[in-house]
């Protein structure tokens, strides 16, 4: 070899070296630690879609995990950046090669990955329960379950509900259901909802169901505890340092609570009640208000009604367990946004003025569902999901031969398959994942009471 060839290759090597700095690697591993993220400013954070991690709900996002990393980034003074994937495995990968630097999940803490990754912050125990609806006949001991019908999703909950079957001799009907049709969350929504009796989710799954649905018990435990927390790379031992001494020092903090609350124990389904009387002609006190800014969408000012109805029970002063506040219940973005000042989210004529300029927002984006009566179903769906997972779920029905224009049994059937890993990971969609069965229900109430208000009160 020429000594110029030689030369190019040495001085390669060196570039190489010089730009991989901080970023370098020890036996394949990033070897940033703390002193190097605060240098940068930036800390990367890595999780998944999920009901306890992180979603994204009317437009921002949300999620006890993602809020308890945001708690924890900021008390560094570091930005956060977040980096979602699509599974477990994914994000240990990525942790491993640097492009991110915590991941901010309840990762299972197994042997295979001790000596790649330092398990930190709260140790989370978790186990698989036996979902059932609340009765004095209730399961109370796992003897009880043979003869009776359990069904899971394939994995986990299947294995596990076997091996108890064969630990118990036999007798548990087991029943699968179709993974690419029906998620975990569904069939604890079918449970609250009296169409089977029983199935497994894990403790942490069902009690953020049970917040929706409160009819359920998951009191039945029928697995071994499992650990889980946070991680860091092996590199990165004073990060994983900073991690417990913030979980140690804030699991008790009103900001930490409030977040577990939120997710855990506040009801996602206020019981709605009658204010006024339809039979006297009117529906609520602000039907004047509904007729006025109704004009400017072109909606019928009872359809508007009942989305107010439904969103806060028309009382302006209520605030939901997301954050959203007063009759039209937007989110503090879509608020601001929406230009309603500071202070003024809860006055009556603000909020329905606001909820006005954002239903037109969606009228435009919505724009190629040419039908006014199917364009409000999109538009509702829109308002209470967000409009990415409402464009999502029109992305699969194109894909899978529906028709992306049209509302029941093609659009509405993948919002509710949204909850499921195959669609919600699927490549078209870019908003991951969604409780679909909530915006599915608020449409064809809206709908619904709309009709009844349009048959009972004249225009």
């Amino acid at each position: 070899m020429k000594p110029l060839a030689l030369f190019c290759i040495a001085c390669a090597v060196l570039l190489v070296s010089s730009c991989m700095g901080k970023r370098g690697t020890v036996g394949g591993e990033a070897d940033t630690d703390l002193p190097d993220i605060r240098e940068r400013g930036e800390l990367t954070v890595l999780t998944v879609n999920g009901s306890t991690s992180y979603f994204n709900y009317r437009g921002e996002p949300m999620g006890f995990q993602y809020e308890l990393a945001q708690q924890f980034v900021r008390s560094l003074g570091l930005k956060m950046k977040l980096k979602v994937v699509n599974n477990t495995a994914e994000m240990v990968r990525c942790l491993i090669r640097g492009e991110g630097d915590l991941i901010a999940y309840n990762l299972d803490i197994t042997p295979a990955w001790k000596d790649s990754l330092i398990y930190c912050g709260e140790e989370n125990i978790t186990h698989q329960v036996i979902v059932q609806r609340r009765s004095r006949d209730g399961l109370k001991d796992v003897t009880q379950l043979i003869d009776k019908d359990v069904y899971v999703s394939p994995g986990k909950y299947y294995d596990r509900l076997v091996h108890l079957n064969e630990e118990l001799g036999g007798g548990i009907r087991i029943h699968t259901a179709d993974a690419d049709s029906v998620s975990a969350e569904d069939l604890i929504t079918w449970v609250a909802e009296g169409k089977i009796d029983y199935t497994v989710a894990t403790d942490e799954v069902a009690k953020i169901n049970r917040t929706y649905y409160p009819n359920l018990d998951i009191s039945l435990v029928i697995s071994f505890d499992q650990r889980s927390s946070w991680a860091v790379r092996k590199t990165s031992p004073l990060l994983a340092e900073a991690a417990d001494k913030w979980h140690r020092e804030n699991i008790n903090s009103p900001e930490f609570k409030a977040s577990a609350r939120r997710y855990f124990e506040l009801n996602k389904q206020p019981a709605h009640g009658s204010i006024l009387s339809v039979k006297d002609g009117k529906i609520s006190h602000y039907d004047d208000l509904f007729r006025k800014y109704a004009k400017e969408i072109g909606w019928d000012w009872r359809l508007l009604a009942s989305l107010a109805y439904t969103e806060s029970n028309f009382n302006p002063n209520v605030v939901s367990w997301a954050g959203a506040k007063g009759l039209m219940q937007l989110m503090p973005a879509t608020t601001h946004a929406m230009g309603i000042p500071k202070g003024k989210e809860q006055d009556p004529e603000e909020s329905i003025k606001g909820g006005v300029k954002y239903i037109a927002q969606l009228q435009k984006l919505f724009r190629k569902v040419a039908d006014k009566d199917e364009q409000a179903k999109f538009v509702l769906a829109a308002y209470n999901a967000g409009a990415g997972h409402i464009t999502d779920a029109m992305a699969l029905a194109k894909k899978y031969g529906k028709n992306p224009y049209l509302w029941e049994h093609h659009v509405a059937h993948y919002v509710l398959l949204k909850s499921n890993e195959e669609y919600y990971q699927d490549p078209v969609c870019k908003n991951g994942y969604f409780r679909g069965t909530e915006t599915y229900n608020f449409v064809r109430d809206v709908i619904g009471r709309a009709e009844m208000y349009q048959a009972k009160i004249k225009r």
